[in-house]
């Protein structure tokens, strides 16, 4: 069995969900929202670092997964997301986690089929994937779907290897 935490980061909004993977199944854990508030970005960055090493402590997760930063059309947004990113990961690294990054499309390629799907259908599949009753927040669901396609990256990659054939260090 693996815990899987998936991070979608922000500086005002951070989401994060846990999921557990067993016999190739993935099960809801846990899912919310790191609100931040404020206008001080140090303040905002503390906050983001002590509310996900409580979810570490509480959820025990053994790897976690990020979502990449991406500019889009405002560089200094970018760049305080990457901050944020960054003290997301700090808290998963200080508690000894296996930290995998992948980009905004190979996310939605994962989870949905397309690279370019919409929030929406993050929901909606997130939704399907993981048996929810209802829809998580936009942001809580982006981060199951980190998670999700962390823990699809995983399965494929532990195929490849024991494919005859087919060499692990290929794909690294």
């Amino acid at each position: 069995m693996l815990r899987i935490l998936g991070i979608d980061p922000g500086s005002r909004i951070t989401g994060y969900g846990v999921i557990e993977v067993s016999g190739g199944r993935a099960s809801y854990v846990a899912s919310g929202c790191i609100r931040t508030g404020g206008d001080n970005l140090p303040g905002r960055l503390k906050v983001i670092f002590e509310e996900i090493s409580t979810i570490v402590a509480t959820y025990e997760p053994q790897e976690m997964a990020v979502e990449q930063v991406f500019v889009h059309k405002n560089v200094d947004s970018a760049l305080k997301l990457g901050q944020a990113r960054g003290a997301a990961i700090c808290a998963g690294v200080m508690r000894d986690l296996t930290v995998a990054e992948y980009t905004p499309r190979e996310i939605k390629q994962a989870i949905v089929g397309t690279g370019g799907a919409t929030k929406e259908q993050i929901q909606h599949m997130v939704t399907m994937l993981l048996k929810l009753s209802e829809p998580p927040q936009a942001d809580a669901a982006d981060a199951l779907a980190v998670a999700l396609c962390h823990s699809h990256v995983r399965q494929t990659l532990a195929r490849m290897a024991t494919a005859p054939g087919m060499s692990y260090r290929r794909f690294r």
